[in-house]
């Protein structure tokens, strides 16, 4: 037989323990990721000013006479 709504809606509720110990395990995790996280950020974000950096240097920075007098 299916089960009613009202058997769902009465039934008990579920409780689970935790330890402390076990939920500051979980959190040092999640903050040892999220460091993880800013870390591979930061570091993608220096890659790419290097890499602006460096364009900007050979657009400002004439290639030859030629091009200097020129503007090509």
């Amino acid at each position: 037989m299916y089960p009613s709504l009202l058997d769902s809606f009465f039934s008990p509720p579920t409780i689970l323990v935790v330890s402390e110990e076990r939920l500051r395990k979980v959190e040092l995790e999640q903050k040892k990721r999220q460091h993880a996280q800013i870390e591979d950020q930061l570091s993608n974000l220096a890659d790419y000013e290097n890499q602006l950096r460096l364009e900007i240097e050979k657009l400002e920075t004439p290639q030859s006479l030629e091009e200097a007098l020129t503007g090509e």
